[in-house]
């Protein structure tokens, strides 16, 4: 009995989420979509998202994916792709702006960029 009556509710409440253009996804439904995204795009997984941000035009990530396993895993690979996607979490750009080994610390200027 319980189940029936939070179906009909339940139902609707999904049906908000996604129904109208309106609607917008998330934060982490943005994230999710992100890495789903550039992991199909790039044929490589995506390990961690480093910056996040809503901007005018939707959001922008950066997301960090391992582009080269070597041994030992701190040697390995890794790059840096800047996201772009718009306010439905649709992903419209994308471009890798650094590469990196895993072990190394980050040398980028201070201020993060």
């Amino acid at each position: 009995m319980t189940d029936s009556q939070n179906s009909p509710k339940s139902s609707r409440q999904r049906q908000g989420r996604q129904g109208g253009a309106e609607d917008k996804p998330s934060p982490m439904e943005v994230l999710r979509q992100a890495r789903a995204q550039l992991a199909e795009l790039t044929g490589k997984d995506a390990e961690t998202v480093s910056s996040f941000e809503q901007t005018e035009d939707g959001w922008a990530l950066e997301i960090e994916v391992l582009e080269l396993s070597r041994v030992p895993d701190t040697m390995s690979l890794m790059a840096s792709y800047q996201v772009e996607l718009d306010h439905q979490g649709q992903l419209t750009g994308y471009r890798r702006v650094r590469r990196y080994e895993r072990g190394r610390s980050d040398g980028r200027r201070s201020g993060g960029r």
